[in-house]
């Protein structure tokens, strides 16, 4: 006869499997997974070129399994409301941004009507080029959703199909924004635009409200299909795009000029670039300097085609002026960098701000007009300086 001991250690091994099997469950929508937990890990991945259908109307809504920037994975059936709304968005469209607060209002607007709005970023971070990034401070990765969400308070899931595309190869998503409005038993009622007028402040969203309030009334939407416009879906294949920008900026010319204090004021006093100046003062010995050094390069190809500029000046002493110009060739530097020729250092301190103790990096926003906008010592808050490049007068987030 088998002893207690034996039916004991079976039944503990057995509780043990079932919990290990349970622990490897992705979370639901109703589960939200701990903050120390991963849920998710992003993976894009190049998909095949083919031709793009827009969902047709009349035609059932396809299914989906999403993660979301809140911890949990989503699907269609868990929705089941009267309307549903699905949204094909992103983060750094300007056309996108501009609607943002209409959505948001949106959705406070009928919340109690029995309407579920659910958006959906499907762009494809593989076929994103710094250059398209110029009216943003985000790209369109799934930590930047997120960062999206807690900055705008976003009242709606936001979904991540950025590693595949196979939810928006179903919808067939043309541009940010693109709205799809499905009927209880989960037809296509409305595909399009939310209205006709991009600028904020100048339209409500009136092409959705329509749809979706004649489908509260048991009608169909008077219109059911209209064009839209924004930036085009980033699809997994156009990479070679990127390729080509990042081959064609390396190839780029990188010099090194010597300045002095006077050259250094009349950068401060900016009135030959009528663009925004932003400048950094660096040198080779400086750790932080080197880490931190090639996203100001990035930003550059960011909004170089915007109003803004960005110049380096290297603090080093001239015996390493061939060693300052080889780092700047090695981060791609196509850009106006100066170094400094004079050996006195609390010279060039002056020069640049009499304010500034002195301690590298140190960077500068500066206006046409010779203004500061924006000074910071130490290494930067990348994150903080695009929002106060694409947030200034002069650059802004929408057309």
């Amino acid at each position: 006869m088998k002893s207690f001991f034996h039916y004991f250690t079976v039944l503990v091994v057995s509780i043990t499997i079932l919990s290990c099997k349970q622990s490897k469950q992705e979370p639901t929508a109703t589960e939200t997974t701990p903050k120390d937990v991963v849920f998710f890990t992003p993976n894009p991945q190049k998909v095949k070129k083919q031709e793009i259908k827009t969902l047709e109307v009349g035609a059932k809504a396809p299914d989906f399994k999403l993660p979301g920037v809140d911890g949990k994975y989503h699907t269609l059936s868990e929705y089941t409301s009267d309307v549903l709304v699905i949204l094909f968005t992103c983060n750094h469209c300007p056309t996108a941004q501009a609607y943002e607060d209409r959505v948001i209002t949106f959705v406070d607007d009928y919340k109690d009507k029995n309407v579920e709005l659910i958006a959906i970023s499907s762009n494809s971070i593989l076929g994103l080029l710094p250059e398209e990034l110029g009216y943003s401070d985000l790209g369109d990765s799934f930590e930047d959703m997120k960062v999206r969400v807690e900055e705008k308070g976003y009242n709606f899931p936001y979904l991540y199909d950025g590693d595949t595309q196979e939810v928006a190869l179903k919808y067939g998503p043309v541009a940010t924004p693109h709205i799809f409005v499905f009927d209880k038993t989960r037809n296509l009622q409305y595909v399009g635009r939310l209205d006709g007028t991009e600028k904020p402040g100048t339209a409500n969203a009136e092409d959705l409200r329509n749809a979706v309030d004649a489908l509260l009334s048991g009608a169909s939407p008077e219109v059911q299909k209209t064009k839209t416009f924004g930036c085009s879906t980033k699809w997994g294949w156009k990479f070679e795009n990127k390729v080509k920008a990042d081959i064609e900026w390396k190839q780029k010319p990188v010099e090194l000029t010597r300045i002095n204090e006077a050259g250094i004021k009349t950068l401060l006093k900016n009135v030959d670039s009528k663009k925004l100046r932003l400048l950094n003062i660096w040198a080779t010995w400086c750790g932080p300097c080197r880490i931190e050094y090639p996203e100001f390069v990035n930003i550059q190809r960011m909004f170089a085609w915007r109003d803004l500029e960005f110049i380096s000046l290297s603090a080093d002493n001239l015996k390493s002026e061939a060693k300052a110009l080889e780092f700047l060739k090695n981060n791609y530097s196509a850009v106006e960098n100066y170094i400094f020729e004079n050996e006195d250092k609390y010279a060039l301190i002056e020069a640049i701000d009499p304010d500034w103790d002195g301690a590298l990096p140190y960077t500068l926003l500066i206006e046409p007009n010779g203004n500061i906008a924006w000074t910071h010592q130490g290494e930067v808050d990348f994150r903080e300086l695009k929002k106060v490049i694409v947030e200034h007068d002069m650059i802004g987030r929408y057309y």
